[in-house]
């Protein structure tokens, strides 16, 4: 009887960890921010003279939401480990807050599928399924078209890109529709010195270009 017990509570546990398999996430809560604070980290990704006349978006549990209309065209968000896909560990990783304020262009184009991101995210899907969903709406035509080169700023010294990453530099994400990290001399990705290229070959492909770290900018305090 203890065997058949013990046999039990082992199936039991398994097919837990199975079931947990599927939802490979942490809970809302941890990516969840006070709105005011999710705004003054968003607005932190780019200088004031963009970011306070930007549209602010923040997450909430239904995905990315309006909290202010901006005038000048530009939106700023705080990015969670979603858009990391199909990066595992990256995906997995709740801490992550990535403040970005996209330029017109991208805003039109790049925004949608970040917030696609989000929802599939929040919807528990792998991040394979993820990046795959991405790629077939974009397919399909429910994602913009990338017919251009778009820009987005990421100059928050407040940012948290991944584990072990800390806030890393302040960096021009320009986003290069099909671009190869060959075209720029291979460089490695990460480098500190160096534009690379992530996402290589895709619609979404971004070089990434370090600035000064002197241009960082710190999150205005909410408290």
């Amino acid at each position: 009887m203890l065997k058949q017990t013990l046999f039990a509570t082992l199936c039991g546990l398994a097919l837990q960890t199975v079931a947990g398999s599927e939802q490979p996430y942490a809970p809302f809560s941890a990516y969840q921010m006070s709105q005011q604070s999710e705004v003054a980290l968003a607005r932190s990704a780019a200088p004031s003279s963009i970011s306070t006349h930007a549209t602010i978006e923040v997450l909430t549990s239904k995905g990315y939401e309006v909290a202010i209309k901006g005038d000048n065209e530009f939106t700023c968000m705080v990015l969670r480990s979603w858009s990391a896909a199909p990066n595992p560990d990256d995906t997995r990783y709740a801490p992550i807050r990535a403040p970005i304020c996209f330029d017109p262009n991208a805003a039109k184009t790049v925004v949608p599928a970040e917030e696609l991101r989000a929802k599939l995210g929040l919807a528990g899907k792998s991040p394979d399924e993820i990046a795959d969903e991405v790629a077939r709406q974009y397919g399909l035509g429910k994602l913009p078209t990338m017919e251009r080169v778009a820009f987005a700023y990421m100059w928050s010294a407040s940012q948290i890109l991944g584990p072990g990453a800390g806030a890393w530099h302040p960096h021009m994400m320009v986003y290069a529709p099909h671009y190869q990290n060959q075209w720029l001399g291979n460089n490695p990705v990460g480098n500190h010195n160096t534009p690379f290229v992530l996402g290589a070959g895709t619609p979404y492909s971004i070089v990434i270009i370090a600035v000064d770290n002197k241009l960082a900018i710190q999150a205005a305090s909410t408290d």
